[in-house]
């Protein structure tokens, strides 16, 4: 008897088309919200239909040089570095990717009772938050991308282009849909004020907020990873391509010596 052969999921997978232009659409398994790199249309892989939103994306201001260049001037800056450490480092990787985003306005109003009891005898209190939030879900189910340090600067947001891309740089699909990224962003939201609640109370009894959102933007966002070596250790450093700042850095410790 023969053994049945199971088909190569990933091959059929990758076999779909652009609905747009015919063209073979390159992807991942899991990734959900895919861009054809032939004719930039978007869609969503489940459905095959075309994207709903507006697909933009943030122009990359800095090349490998330049990147490089802002990463050693990071390091020379700050007590908290050793002082040599732009001299005697060297950057080993530098790799540039375009990054998908979901941008989901959120006004949330929260209303909670607690105890206060950390300066005296235990008084319940009443406290009211109110924010306002452009609220950041990276379209990735792993990574550890410092999203809440990271503010995306839409004002320089353009339709997606393929002929924006820069050479190299690597554009990475979203792995989770818009309705996912919105429930991501709403729980988010609650705990982060849940948070905010405890700092005002020792311990929270009621809590309820109510949370309206606004249209979701989808956007690739340029940004720089890399990689250097100091004292034969390896660290990372995460730049944002458009305005050069550094968003995480890996910082050697320090070698006290009290005697030279």
């Amino acid at each position: 008897m023969l053994a049945r052969q199971v088909p190569d999921l990933s091959k059929i997978v990758r076999e779909i088309e652009c609905s747009n232009c015919g063209a073979p659409l390159d992807f991942e398994p899991g990734e959900t919200v895919v861009t054809c790199k032939y004719c930039g249309f978007t869609c969503v892989i489940e459905t095959g239909e075309s994207f709903k939103l507006q697909h933009s994306m943030l122009v990359s201001r800095l090349d490998r040089d330049a990147a490089e260049k802002a990463v050693f001037s990071w390091m020379s800056k700050g007590f908290s570095k050793p002082g040599d450490l732009s001299k005697r480092s060297e950057i080993r990787r530098s790799e540039q990717f375009l990054l998908p985003f979901w941008m989901i306005p959120i006004s949330a109003k929260t209303t909670y009772k607690g105890v206060f009891e950390r300066l005296g005898p235990s008084v319940v209190k009443d406290g009211k938050i109110e924010r306002k939030y452009d609220w950041l879900v990276l379209g990735r189910q792993r990574s550890e991308f410092p999203t809440r340090e990271y503010r995306v600067p839409l004002e320089g947001k353009i339709p997606f282009r393929f002929d924006k891309i820069p050479k190299g740089a690597q554009v990475l699909n979203s792995e989770i849909t818009e309705a996912e990224s919105v429930e991501r962003a709403r729980q988010e939201v609650e705990d982060h004020h849940r948070f905010l609640a405890k700092q005002d109370v020792d311990k929270v009894i009621e809590m309820k907020t109510d949370l309206e959102v606004g249209e979701v933007v989808y956007v690739h966002a340029p940004v720089w990873f890399l990689a250097y070596r100091y004292k034969n250790s390896d660290y990372q450093v995460i730049l944002d391509s458009v305005t050069g700042e550094v968003l995480r850095g890996d910082i050697p410790p320090f070698e006290f010596k009290l005697f030279n």
